[in-house]
């Protein structure tokens, strides 16, 4: 299976604790970079650290989570090469990968229950880029750097 870093501020610990939790139950190697509490710590610290690992080859996707799932996802892009996805549901995970080639999935704790989050993280998971019509639109993302 895959390694994949996993990051959070204190906002969204609980979250990355249960996907945590789940990618594990999946088979997948976690990289987890953090928060380990709910004190008070800064996102962009931990979605730039899921970002540049996931770019770095530590790991081959990622998973970050915030309150909101904003924040942090915005961190992600800085990165050159992260296409980093706030989702809110399945199908938004769904076509993140499918359309996007989304490879940090991004969740805000205050904005998504549990159970839809791990689903919605299964449904990432196991779905694959469509490419065709959508190469050239990852393609121009990537040439736009971090």
């Amino acid at each position: 299976m895959a390694t994949i870093a996993v990051g959070c501020d204190h906002a969204g610990y609980h979250l990355k604790e249960c996907l945590v939790a789940e990618l594990r139950t999946l088979g997948h190697e976690v990289l987890d970079l953090g928060t380990d509490s709910t004190d008070r710590v800064d996102y962009p610290d931990f979605g730039f650290a899921v970002a540049r690992a996931v770019a770095g080859g530590e790991a081959t996707a990622g998973v970050a989570v915030c309150g909101s799932g904003v924040g942090i996802a915005m961190a992600a892009n800085k990165v050159a090469g992260i296409r980093a996805a706030t989702v809110h549901d399945v199908e938004s995970a769904r076509l993140s990968k499918a359309h996007n080639d989304a490879n940090v999935l991004c969740f805000g704790e205050r904005v998504i229950d549990p159970e839809v989050a791990e689903e919605a993280l299964r449904a990432w998971l196991d779905e694959d880029f469509e490419g065709g019509r959508h190469d050239a639109r990852v393609t121009k993302l990537d040439a736009m750097g971090g």
